[in-house]
């Protein structure tokens, strides 16, 4: 390997090919997760309008005053808003970096829970502002797309992998999926970056699927392969507008034996040459259903047997590692 093999994979002969293009896909798949962590995907079905119209809504947020904002802010792994400094996501890999230069909004699912306890941490309601009603139907029509799309993608990766299509799956039926906005403003917004300060610093994905509606920019994502195994260190991540950046996690990672790699990414901050540029990213995670045991896949599909881990002890701890003060 030379550079980054990150293919995009079109879902459609996925759903509707003859078994020898679905093989072939699986393939491409299991190969591009054994190096980089990350690929892309289209024909998934996501209309760019209902995307366009998410951003606006929460522009319309992020450029509120201070104080406004400061009425909905919440802890890392919340619901609500992180202003700047809450975060740095380097953190989590022990990259010592000044916090990250983004604000977010986070979301996630709200279905009741059996355990009271694990009900208050994971299952909190959503907190929506009040000063942009139309965010909330519109980041509940596109969660509702997510999660019929990462079905999909896990039965995809099911396979890929040589196990069960439900081998992921199952373990979703009351998942805790995380929906952050986040917002990259210019440096006329956030100042210069500090030495070492990134939009977000260097990192993996803590949980399984993350899917990732992104925009280009100069200051926008890399990805990380190791130069000792032949990759190339950081590169600028691929950039397709019809498609989506899908990257694995640490707990997926876990769960294939370290067969596939979670995929170490970073956003650089604004450029010395385009200072203004913003961006903002449609950041999904998904995640297990609280308690899930995961457990290493054996050889000779899995490489390295991780002792199981809670998934949800997992989580919080790497929530934890990532916050600020």
């Amino acid at each position: 390997m030379t550079e980054p093999r990150i293919p995009t994979i079109d879902l459609r002969p996925w759903r509707h090919g003859d078994p020898d293009t679905r093989a072939r896909i699986a393939r491409t798949v299991d190969e591009a997760l054994q190096t980089a962590g990350f690929l892309l995907v289209s024909g998934h079905g996501v209309a760019p309008g209902l995307r366009a119209r998410i951003r606006a809504a929460a522009r319309g947020f992020f450029t509120l005053p201070a104080e406004v904002k400061q009425a909905y802010e919440a802890r890392v792994g919340g619901r609500g808003w992180l202003g700047p400094g809450a975060e740095a996501n380097g953190y989590a890999e022990g990259t010592e970096t000044p916090p990250d230069l983004k604000e977010s909004l986070t979301f996630a699912t709200h279905e009741p829970f059996e355990d009271p306890v694990v009900n208050a941490e994971w299952y909190a309601p959503n907190v929506w502002p009040a000063e942009v009603p139309e965010l909330r139907p519109l980041c509940e029509e596109y969660l509702g797309r997510m999660a019929g799309l990462e079905k999909e993608l896990l039965s995809l990766l099911g396979y890929a992998l040589g196990v069960e299509p439900d081998f992921f799956s199952r373990h979703m039926d009351h998942p805790t999926y995380g929906f952050n906005i986040n917002w990259y403003p210019g440096a006329e917004v956030i100042g210069e970056a500090r030495p070492g300060q990134f939009r977000i610093g260097p990192h993996t994905d803590f949980g399984t699927v993350t899917i990732l509606d992104r925009q280009a920019g100069k200051g926008g994502l890399q990805v990380y392969t190791d130069p000792s195994e032949g990759g190339v260190g950081w590169e600028d991540a691929p950039y397709d507008p019809a498609a989506l950046t899908i990257n694995i996690g640490d707990l997926l990672a876990r769960w294939t034996g370290d067969r596939w790699r979670s995929g170490r990414h970073r956003v650089l901050p604004p450029p010395a040459d385009a200072p203004a540029e913003e961006l903002m990213s449609l950041v999904y995670f998904g995640e297990c259903t609280p308690g899930t045991l995961v457990e290493s896949v054996p050889a000779p599909v899995g490489r390295v047997a991780h002792p199981p881990v809670d998934s949800h002890v997992y989580l919080r701890t790497k929530l934890d590692s990532i916050t600020v003060g």
